[in-house]
């Protein structure tokens, strides 16, 4: 017996040691930096202290991606605390390296507000390493996200060290990285990630976030695809030229559209219930709001794409910006078209930009001037693999396996795929897919969700459906968190713009 205690204590020990030896490996070290300056446009010459190549788990897996640099201007802005931009790169769901500051995104512009800036690199569906001989494929979900979260639970187990506070991180991501930032909003100190993060050798600390800021986030994957086949099916015999096999798989996604944005169970700003049949209503109201704010602004809209306006010599206001709106106007719920692009040389406005105001918009009209600027998506939009074609899309890869061969991640295209109408899901994937789609934790108290959300999404953007993002803002906003959603116009599917408008909202956060 007094073998076995003494045997006991040492093993207590062993992991005492060991786990002091994780924790001194995950201290941030202020002195080992250089510096740095980037330009910005307007010609200020912006320097900083460069932290990089630093790891944020104990137990690497992939050297190459599981790094952060951290970056720390000469001049912290003069408030009490300073925010943390965290910014990803993450594109397509591949991976991504922890990257410079650039002076043309929001990482240069942090740094010229004083603000501290954090660029982690983290897995994908490419990243892989060798092992015993095979190539491992390191990034199937949900790695690249458990790595984000890994990075910012190192920026907050090192509060005390780097400058800036960890209580104000901002995420900040494009595409799929826009999903990555949603992800990281949404999923705050779950527990369905904890065991993962722990065998990563991540800090034993909390993961939530501040703000989650989103450019076009391709989330909702296991909707996505109905979805988008829900919105754009008008097209399909017109600008979207579908083959006769397409446009099968095209109305039988849509046809599952409905029942989804029922059982969603969201609600209108007014309080009504936001369902299949006004959805797309409710869609148009962004849209309206988006091209009224384009018009008073001076961007140029052709009267051939679906919008309808109202003409007064005074304006619809009046003599000022508070005058009184014309009779049966569609009020829109909210959004933002700042600093839009215009249509450019050739398509001078049939109506006066400064005194129209848009009152309707044909959406099928608008829609086909969408699929027209760029081709859409065939369906299926993500889960096509095995489908109509056996190429794997990004998304197919990323929820692949360990050895790089690429899967379904909906009941739809597994069943497709396999010619088996009662196919579905394994388990396993069923939970990977789970974690990836921050709809599930918002609202529901699984996590804590970030306070504050900026989400964006290019008014003439066909990457993915408008439903995702709507739906994404429209749930947070029921759930009472702080959102600022536009679908700004004329912008395709692209990031970290109008950064005025950015910082002027991430400075209104923490005022």
């Amino acid at each position: 017996m007094k073998h076995k205690l003494i045997l006991a204590g040492l093993l207590a020990g062993g992991a005492a040691l060991t786990s002091m030896a994780q924790t001194d490996a995950l201290r941030f070290n202020p002195d080992n930096y250089t510096r740095q300056s980037l330009t910005m446009p307007d010609g200020r010459e912006v320097s900083y202290k460069a932290y990089e190549g630093i790891y944020y788990v104990t137990n690497v897996e992939d050297s190459v991606y599981q790094t952060l640099n951290i970056y720390v201007p000469d001049r912290l802005a003069n408030i009490p605390r300073v925010p943390v931009l965290l910014r990803t790169y993450v594109g397509g769901y591949a991976a991504s390296t922890a990257k410079s500051p650039s002076a043309s995104d929001a990482t240069g512009r942090a740094l010229s507000e004083g603000y501290v800036v954090c660029i982690p690199g983290s897995r994908g569906s490419n990243s892989t390493v060798e092992r015993d001989g095979s190539v491992i494929y390191t990034g199937i979900a949900p790695n690249g996200l458990l790595d984000l979260k890994a990075a910012v639970r190192y920026l907050r187990y090192n509060d005390d060290a780097i400058p800036g506070s960890s209580e104000l991180i901002f995420t900040d991501g494009t595409s799929a990285g826009g999903a990555m930032s949603s992800l990281l909003g949404a999923t705050g100190n779950s527990k369905d990630y904890a065991e993962s993060l722990r065998k990563m050798g991540a800090a034993d600390v909390r993961d939530d976030v501040f703000a989650a800021i989103c450019y076009c986030p391709i989330t909702d994957l296991n909707h996505a695809d109905m979805e988008y086949e829900w919105l754009y099916g008008c097209t399909n015999t017109g600008v979207r030229h579908l083959s006769e096999d397409q446009i099968v798989i095209s109305d039988e996604l849509a046809a599952e559209c409905p029942a989804y944005i029922n059982l969603l169970g969201l609600t209108k700003p007014d309080g009504t219930l936001l369902t299949a049949d006004n959805y797309k209503e409710y869609l148009k109201g962004f849209l309206i709001e988006s091209a009224h704010r384009a018009l008073q602004e001076g961007c140029e809209i052709p009267d051939s794409i679906g919008f309808k306006f109202y003409q007064d010599k005074m304006g619809p206001m009046g003599a000022g910006p508070g005058g009184p709106r014309p009779a049966g106007e569609h009020r829109p719920p909210f959004g933002d078209g700042r600093q839009a692009p215009s249509f450019g040389p050739g398509n001078a406005p049939r109506f006066n930009k400064t005194s129209d105001f848009v009152t309707d918009l044909d959406l099928d009209k608008y829609l086909a001037y969408v699929a027209s600027v760029t081709p859409l998506k065939t369906p299926p939009a993500f889960d096509q693999m095995g489908v109509l074609i056996e190429t794997p899309s990004p998304e197919n890869k990323v929820f692949g396996n360990k050895n790089g061969d690429a899967a379904n991640f909906t009941d739809f295209s597994l069943r497709h795929r396999l010619h088996d109408s009662k196919a579905k899901l394994s388990a396993d994937m069923t939970r990977r897919v789970a974690l990836m789609n921050p709809m599930n934790y918002i609202g529901n108290g699984s996590a804590k969700v970030a306070p504050n959300w900026y989400i964006r999404h290019g008014a003439k953007d066909r990457d993915t459906s408008f439903l995702v993002p709507i739906n994404l803002a429209t749930k947070l906003m029921n759930a009472g968190e702080n959102v600022d959603f536009a679908l700004p116009w004329n912008r395709p599917h692209s990031g970290d713009y109008n950064l005025d408008d950015l910082f002027r909202w991430i400075a209104s956060t923490i005022q």
